[in-house]
């Protein structure tokens, strides 16, 4: 049998070893990695944090949080151990700067993305205005409402403070454009207590060639020229004045787009009374609208009389021609009514909150995490 002694031995560990061996284990940290660190020592303008590297990482107050912070006590704490972003490179002292600013923006970007994909309706403060529009802030980031999608009698100036409904019209992280409509989301929960074949009254808001925009209840609707009667008529300026009140029927609800189409041809008794004797067609609303609606009903169930309906009763205009005349009062994109104001004004907006660093590409695997959504219903 050998016996086996232990021997008491002085290693003499030193410096150059254990940096010898730091070297042999160490971890190769790239700006865009998200890593979990611990704060290691909270300073007046940042903190210092242990992310396995040579050197404590650290974290400037401005890259503390997505909103405002005034000192880092408000975010962190004392060996806290949390998930941060790596910013920038080692500096020439070996260490480097972290970001927890840039995970919350990657993952407000997804989680808008989101909401926008559903179609979602949300809630926001609007915190300040200029003269394209007025600024809200959603999941923290900055997002711009055109005057034009703005549905409000109000000042602009007197909306600060004024919590806004609101539909998602362009979500674009790369050019840092967040763009929303209030109109769009009145238009919607509008839409939601109206049918089709349904008489209401309205006001004129607006005169165009192609027809007339009407107010029905705060949201408009567009009544196209070949809805207005039976007979031919040159202009809408011909029957209609501004502010003037009218009866009309619904004929077709776009939610997806945020389209009310109306008719007051399909109301007329007789053919061009709308022109002749506009009282009997009002008069007359209702018991037409009934028929309106057997009609169509009939249509769908396949067993439409052709003596009774023609083509020329259920008419297939509106479907060609509210595209092109609705466009220019309730834009389906943001390509006529936001340049002008989105170009100058958002940038100044988002840009500031956003940081020169921000500007690099972001690594796949942090863009693909998921977010899970929660839609706040109006």
């Amino acid at each position: 049998m050998v016996s086996q002694k232990t021997i008491a031995t002085d290693i003499g560990f030193t410096h150059d070893d254990f940096a010898a061996l730091l070297d042999k284990y160490d971890y190769h940290f790239s700006p865009g990695d998200v890593v979990a660190g611990t704060v290691f020592s909270l300073e007046p303008r940042g903190a210092l944090i242990d992310i396995g590297a040579k050197t404590a990482a650290y974290i400037p107050i401005q890259e503390m949080s997505i909103n405002r912070v005034d000192a880092p006590e408000e975010v962190l704490q004392s060996n806290e151990t949390r998930e941060f972003f790596i910013l920038t490179d080692e500096n020439e002292d070996g260490q480097l700067t972290l970001s927890i600013r840039r995970i919350e923006y990657m993952r407000a970007w997804e989680r808008v993305r989101q909401l926008q994909a559903e179609d979602a309706t949300v809630r926001s403060l609007v915190f300040a205005t200029n003269r394209g529009g007025a600024l809200v802030r959603i999941e923290g980031l900055r997002g711009f409402i055109p005057g034009s999608h703005i549905s409000t009698r109000k000042p602009k100036e007197d909306l600060v403070g004024e919590e806004l409904p609101l539909k998602f019209l362009e979500v674009d992280e790369d050019r840092n454009r967040l763009v929303l409509s209030h109109r769009r989301a009145l238009v919607e929960r509008k839409m939601n207590r109206l049918e089709v074949g349904e008489v209401v009254i309205g006001s004129v808001r607006g005169i165009k060639p192609y027809g007339a925009f009407i107010d029905i209840g705060g949201v408009s609707g567009l009544l196209h020229i070949s809805e207005i009667s039976h007979d031919h008529i040159d202009t809408p300026h011909s029957v209609f004045n501004v502010n003037d009140e009218v009866k009309v029927m619904i004929i077709d609800l776009d939610a997806e787009r945020g389209r009310i189409s109306l008719s007051t041809k399909q109301l007329e008794p007789e053919p061009g009374d709308m022109i002749k004797n506009r009282d009997r067609v009002y008069d007359m609303a209702e018991e037409m609208a009934v028929k309106y609606r057997e009609q169509m009903r009939a249509k769908q169930q396949g067993n439409k009389p052709a003596a009774e309906v023609s083509e020329e009763d259920i008419p297939s205009a509106v479907e060609e021609d509210i595209p092109s005349a609705v466009e220019e009062d309730i834009p389906s994109a943001v390509e006529e009514d936001i340049p002008s104001a989105v170009e100058e004004d958002i940038p100044s907006a988002v840009e500031e909150d956003i940081p020169s660093a921000v500007e690099e590409d972001i690594p796949s695997a942090v863009e693909e995490e998921p977010i899970s959504a929660v839609a706040e219903e109006v």
